[in-house]
């Protein structure tokens, strides 16, 4: 009956102290003590962790989406946009970190792509309304855009969220 009083602890203890249950279910898988550990609660947490991958991944990729497109399209000038390679970049260094750690994630990414890119619009009609960028706007939408005003389908492979780097174009020529 112990064991059953315990187990009841160890989940209660799930909602008011988690590190402390954390530890305390490492410990137990470290004794071998399977039968006393709270698995409905740890399979809850490793699915988690899986999510917060995968989501981590999908965040980067919007970021390089949103920056390699308004690169491209949205330029006012030839000195705007080194912020957005910086960002690309980083971006880019980051999620080759999470697929290093993670190499299964990477197919689950590549499929998370329109995702990403629908992510990245939402981020491009905010960056518009901000007062500073209303020119841009008019400029190019003549007014602020909405989802209608950008493409439906993601313009970048996966590939190219990874590796293309519309800023070397000048070198190359």
């Amino acid at each position: 009956m112990k064991a059953a009083k315990d187990l009841q602890d160890l989940k209660q203890l799930y909602n008011k102290d988690f590190y402390k249950w954390i530890t305390e279910n490492v410990q137990l898988l470290k004794n071998k003590d399977f039968d006393l550990v709270d698995w409905e609660n740890v399979i809850v947490e490793l699915e988690s962790m899986g999510r917060s991958e995968l989501s981590s991944a999908i965040s980067f990729m919007t970021l390089i989406l949103e920056h390699l497109y308004k690169y491209e399209h949205f330029r006012d000038n030839n000195t705007m946009g080194n912020g957005w390679i910086k960002s690309i970049l980083n971006s880019r260094y980051r999620l080759i970190k999470i697929f290093d750690k993670n190499p299964s994630l990477e197919k689950k990414a590549e499929e998370s792509i329109q995702e990403a890119w629908e992510d990245s619009i939402k981020k491009m009609i905010t960056w518009f309304k901000y007062p500073e960028n209303h020119h841009l706007a008019k400029k190019y939408f003549g007014k602020i855009p909405t989802e209608q005003d950008f493409l439906k389908i993601c313009p970048y492979t996966f590939q190219q969220i990874l590796e293309y780097e519309p800023w070397l174009k000048d070198l190359e020529e």
